[in-house]
């Protein structure tokens, strides 16, 4: 008779491992024995712990804008002023768990409605938010108010005092982007509220910030080329990443065409500017592609190690995203591989 045991998903076939001399029984007991001494054995988790390639447990989603749009308004009618920083629906990957969007990347709209302020905090993980509608949003960041536009990218380093707010007449929405699920896995995250319910600042003058990065030059940028496909990544004045864990970055791609197949160790959370399109997506663990079509402010998550296409589907233009990546803590940590340089790795 064959014994198997499951462990972490994965069934192992233990006879196949048993030495000459030991009988099923003795083997029963063995394996009964460890989890009162609270060990497990490698052996039989060696191929989930270490897989010959990476292994994700993401999987590509979409989130459609109008979908989350109506109950983002519902949320405005049930959760108070007093919890505006708290009112937004995360994006969890239906893979996963919160706060997941990608294995590492965590993911949420926000909104902020009229003349409301959220209470200032901080907390030691970082985000960035991209502006996605809404006029008159502001964030401040220790002691600096910075104005909100569509399209740009804000910045709160981690444990940096910062709330936000709407002196306009409409709601405002925006994308945030946090490093939450290195945060969750280390047991690290903390957080505090300021004992006042804002921060005080003043509106910023200067453009010599590395807490906000506008859209217009990004779109300059990214027009500048006669290329179908041109890509912006966003980085500090000194020529560094957003932070040391997250990054971002912009793509444009013109009308009718398709970009060239890509396959890195980066996972990515993209957000739709404006445009239409789909992405090819073949992730680590599916049997076949799966296409994400999109429109204008859509979400959609792109785990590691996948095989990603985008094409524009305008007959005139271009479509424009913008997507949050872990480039920074991946290379960070060496694990920064294209499929050329993986092959020549394992080869």
């Amino acid at each position: 008779m064959s014994t198997t045991t499951t462990v972490s998903g994965a069934a192992t076939n233990r006879s196949q491992m048993r030495t000459n001399g030991t009988s099923e029984l003795d083997e029963e007991g063995f394996y009964a024995s460890l989890p009162a001494r609270h060990v497990e054995p490698l052996w039989l988790q060696m191929s989930q712990l270490v897989p010959p390639s990476p292994n994700p447990a993401a999987t590509p989603s979409l989130w459609p804008y109008s979908e989350i749009y109506s109950a983002l308004k519902r949320a405005g009618d049930i959760v108070s002023a007093e919890h505006a920083e708290r009112r937004v629906l995360m994006l969890v990957n239906p893979s996963l768990k919160a706060p997941c969007t990608t294995d590492s990347i965590y993911a949420g709209l926000q909104l902020v409605l009229p003349h409301e302020t959220a209470p200032a905090h901080r907390h030691v993980a970082f985000a960035l938010r991209f502006i996605i509608e809404g006029s008159r949003g502001f964030t401040a960041v220790s002691g600096e108010k910075i104005m909100m536009e569509r399209g740009d990218i804000i910045l709160t380093p981690s444990w940096q005092w910062h709330d936000h707010g709407n002196e306009g007449s409409d709601p405002v929405i925006w994308l945030d982007g946090l490093d939450l699920p290195v945060f969750s896995l280390l047991r690290l995250n903390f957080a505090r509220n300021y004992a006042e319910d804002r921060y005080t600042s003043t509106t910023r003058i200067s453009e010599d910030s590395d807490v906000v990065f506008k859209w217009a030059p990004v779109e300059k940028a990214l027009r500048s080329g006669k290329e179908s496909h041109a890509r912006y990544d966003y980085k500090t004045k000194a020529g560094k990443h957003l932070s040391a864990t997250l990054s971002a970055q912009a793509e444009r791609i013109s009308a009718g065409s398709s970009t060239s197949e890509s396959q890195s160790t980066l996972s990515y959370v993209y957000h739709v500017v404006e445009g239409e399109g789909h992405s090819t997506i073949l992730s680590p663990n599916a049997d076949k592609p799966q296409t994400i079509a999109w429109s204008s402010k859509d979400t959609f998550a792109v785990p590691a190690w996948s095989r990603l296409t985008h094409t524009c589907t305008l007959s005139e233009g271009n479509a424009f995203l913008v997507a949050i990546n872990d480039r920074p803590m991946v290379e960070a940590l060496g694990l920064l591989k294209d499929a050329a340089s993986f092959s020549a790795l394992v080869d």
